[in-house]
C-alpha cells in the first residue's frame, strides 16, 4: 500500500512539474488606438469619425502544444469607441468590454511569434455623450499581430482587431482597435 501511495505521489509531482513547463500564467496591459469603421451617418445625421486612445489590461495564459505552436487565451478589460463630429457638435462614445481573445501563436523564431485568433467581448460600460439607441452587448472580432519575448518572462505585443458585429442595431459601425501591450509571464 505504501509503494502504491509513493508511486501516486511521485506521479502527481512529476505531472505538476511537466505541466508547469507547458502552461504559463501572466498579466498584460497597454494602450488602444480604437476607432469604429462603417457607415458615415448616425441616426440619419452625417458624421466624421476620429479614433480615441484608451487602454486594456488583464490576465494571459500560454499553453505550449508544440515546439513552435501555442494557444494563448486572455481575459481583458478593454475600452473602445470613437469621437463623432458633424457641422454642429462633437461627441464621444467610449465602451468598456470584458474581452476574451484566444490566440494561436506560431513561433517564427525562439522569441518572435505570429498571433491570430477570434475574440468575444461583452459590454460592461458605455460612456456616451449623446442620446442614442442602446448598443449591442456582444462584440465579435478577429485579431492578428506579433509578439516578442524580450527577456525572462517579459514580453511585448502589437495586435490589430477588426470587429465583425455592429455596435448597435441603429448604426452601421463596427469596432476596430490597434493595441500595443507589455506583460510578464510568471
Amino acid at each position: 500500500m505504501k509503494k502504491i501511495l509513493l508511486v501516486a505521489v511521485m506521479f502527481l509531482a512529476t505531472s505538476a512539474a511537466v505541466n508547469a513547463q507547458f502552461v504559463q500564467i501572466g498579466v498584460k496591459a497597454g494602450v488602444n488606438f480604437a476607432n469604429q469603421t462603417g457607415g458615415s451617418d448616425f441616426e440619419g445625421i452625417s458624421v466624421d469619425k476620429e479614433g480615441i486612445t484608451s487602454y486594456h489590461a488583464g490576465l494571459v495564459a500560454e499553453l505550449k502544444l508544440l515546439e513552435k505552436f501555442s494557444i494563448q487565451p486572455e481575459l481583458l478589460y478593454t475600452t473602445q469607441g470613437a469621437t463623432y463630429k458633424n457641422a454642429l457638435t462633437e461627441f464621444k462614445n467610449e465602451m468598456g468590454y470584458i474581452a476574451i481573445p484566444v490566440m494561436a501563436k506560431i513561433y517564427l523564431t525562439k522569441s518572435l511569434s505570429l498571433e491570430l485568433g477570434p475574440q468575444a467581448s461583452f459590454l460592461v460600460s458605455n460612456k456616451k455623450e449623446f442620446d442614442a439607441a442602446d448598443p449591442n452587448t456582444f462584440d465579435f472580432s478577429l485579431n492578428g499581430g506579433l509578439g516578442l519575448k524580450v527577456v525572462g518572462g517579459l514580453f511585448v505585443q502589437a495586435r490589430y482587431g477588426v470587429g465583425l458585429t455592429e455596435i448597435s442595431k441603429e448604426a452601421d459601425f463596427k469596432n476596430s482597435v490597434f493595441q500595443l501591450s507589455a506583460g510578464y509571464m510568471f
